[in-house]
């Protein structure tokens, strides 16, 4: 069920009550695309709203003009029972952990005995029913400068730089919960920053990270892109002894809506 029809930004209001509601740019019913769960039937709750803008976001309006209506949790959970196939959901966005709310719905989901994985990027820690933590740090190629900005004025790059990686929250994250540190890569130079953060958060955390928990993912949001990517990054991954991620999705259903 896509529901961002309303294009209302973020930044427009919620409703009055915000601990119920969170701003959702779409629900659907698919395959989980990418990481450790590939190929799962999978509830995807799309939140909108992002603390950060990659220049090749896939989720453009959840980002750079973030469309959305507002749902409370009952409606969501509803809207996920309504796809009884599904035992997995992913709380997706955008950034959904910029939501208190989002705490909330996934204790809900947890109640119902749903699997649950978040996708973020790393920089907010909440305290959540959470099985699997799929996080994606943000490389320097990622900083929208004003060739690479998709709207070409180069206004968020510093804000996006200083703002893409928070150790602390990074940390916490691969501590408390089941995880898998997932990057896009770009290109053979974002090596040398991957190799650098997972040495940091090794030495940061408690928890055993192992080679097999960090993955690489070819940059691309269409099969022709993905075309001119995969077998680099693969051959990254054989490298350095790293995990490679497709883009199942990408490959099923190139860059349809709702998939």
């Amino acid at each position: 069920m896509p529901v961002n029809a309303d294009t209302a930004g973020v930044a427009d209001g919620p409703p009055a009550d915000t601990e119920t509601a969170l701003p959702i740019n779409e629900i659907f019913y698919s395959l989980q695309g990418e990481g450790k769960l590939a190929g799962v039937p999978t509830v995807f709750v799309r939140t909108s709203g992002c603390n950060l803008r990659c220049w090749f976001c896939d989720s453009y309006h959840t980002s750079w003009e973030p469309t959305h209506a507002w749902m409370d949790i009952d409606e969501i959970v509803a809207e996920v029972r309504s796809h009884s196939a599904a035992s997995h959901v992913v709380l997706t966005g955008g950034e959904p952990m910029m939501h208190e709310t989002a705490v909330e719905l996934l204790d809900r989901l947890a109640d119902a005995g749903y699997h649950t994985t978040v996708e973020t990027n790393g920089t907010i820690y909440r305290d959540a029913a959470i099985d699997l933590a799929s996080i994606s740090p943000k490389l320097a190629s990622s900083t929208p400068t004003a060739e690479k900005d998709p709207k070409g004025d180069g206004d968020w790059a510093n804000r996006h730089e200083q703002r893409r990686i928070d150790m602390s929250a990074l940390t916490d994250l691969v501590d408390q919960y089941g995880c898998q540190l997932k990057f896009v890569v770009t290109d053979a130079e974002d090596m040398g920053e991957i190799e650098s953060l997972v040495e940091q958060v090794r030495d940061a955390t408690q928890t055993t990270v192992a080679n097999s928990d960090i993955l690489l993912m070819p940059e691309g949001v269409t099969r022709d892109q993905l075309d001119d990517s995969r077998n680099e990054v693969a051959e990254l991954a054989t490298e350095y002894g790293y995990r490679y991620t497709p883009r199942l999705h990408v490959t099923l259903w190139n860059d349809a809506p709702g998939t």
